[in-house]
């Protein structure tokens, strides 16, 4: 089952491929994506990277929560559903 992860306080140039790049190495990624603002497509410091199975997405979050990437401190943690 893909589990889908958080992951807040990216740097402004952070781009999906280089969110792809640093999760990878826990696993199978379904997909990585940088959000960006509808207007100005500039990142709106956060995103989100699916994993291809829930171990893989709990590895990647014990070992990047508050790890650095790309100079800033990111969040990582199991995706909400909007209400």
């Amino acid at each position: 089952m893909a589990k889908k992860l958080f992951v807040g306080g990216l740097a402004w140039a952070t781009t999906s491929e280089g969110l792809r790049r640093a999760f990878e190495s826990f696993g199978k990624v379904n997909d990585a994506k940088v959000i960006l603002d509808r207007e100005t497509k500039r990142s709106r410091g956060f995103g989100f990277v699916t994993f291809d199975d829930d171990a893989s997405a709990d590895n990647a979050i014990a070992a990047m929560n508050g790890s650095e990437l790309e100079g800033r401190r990111i969040q990582v943690n199991v995706a909400q559903n909007r209400q």
